[in-house]
C-alpha cells in the first residue's frame, strides 16, 4: 500500500479521535486536548491516507516543536492495525524529525510504553536513546514510560557535481 502525508488540521479531529480511541484505549487523549494540539502553532501533525483516498486517514503523528527552543516532543503516534509493518510509522517519524530540525530543534524526545517492544525497536533504529525511565506514566494501566532522545545532527551537504 501507498500512502500520503499531509499536515492534520482541525477538519480531522474526528478521524484523529477515532484512530486514537481504537489504538490507546485505556489511555486516549481527550477530544478538547487534542483539538489544542492540532491548532496550536508549536504543534505539526501529519495524517496518512491511502493514494486517491483523503478521506480514509488510517494513521497520525504529532510534533511538539516551538521554533527556536532547541527542543521537540514527539508527541503521538497511532497507525491502524491493518496498516501496521509496511513503514508508515517510520516515514511519519522521519518527516516529523525534518520538521524538528526545520524549527531549530537540536534534540527530540518521546516516551514509548515499555510493553510496547516493537515501537521502542522502531526508535532503536532510527538512532533514539534510552535516557530514562518514567514508573507508572501510562495510566490506568500503570505502565512505565522509556523516555527516549535523539540527538538531531547538522544536516551534510556537498558541492554540486561539476561545480
Amino acid at each position: 500500500m501507498t500512502w500520503q502525508l499531509r499536515r492534520a488540521g482541525a477538519g480531522d479531529l474526528d478521524a484523529v479521535m477515532a484512530i486514537e480511541h481504537a489504538v490507546f484505549a485505556n489511555d486516549a487523549w481527550s477530544r478538547a486536548s487534542m483539538r489544542a494540539e492540532l491548532a496550536s502553532a508549536h504543534s505539526h501533525y501529519l495524517v496518512a491516507f491511502p493514494v486517491g483516498e483523503p478521506e480514509r486517514i488510517e494513521a497520525y503523528a504529532g510534533l511538539l516543536a516551538p521554533r527556536g527552543s532547541g527542543q521537540a516532543d514527539i508527541q503521538s503516534i497511532a497507525v491502524i492495525p491493518d496498516a501496521r509493518r509496511q513503514g508508515l510509522a517510520r516515514t511519519m517519524v522521519r518527516t516529523l524529525l525534518a520538521e524538528a530540525r526545520d524549527r531549530g530543534a537540536r534534540e527530540v524526545f518521546l516516551e514509548v510504553r515499555a510493553d510496547n517492544p516493537g515501537a521502542e525497536s522502531l526508535y532503536d533504529s532510527l538512532g533514539f536513546e534510552r535516557i530514562a525511565v518514567r514508573a507508572g506514566y501510562y495510566q490506568p494501566d500503570n505502565v512505565d514510560a522509556n523516555v527516549m532522545r535523539l540527538t538531531i545532527s547538522d544536516p551534510k551537504t556537498s558541492p554540486a557535481v561539476g561545480a
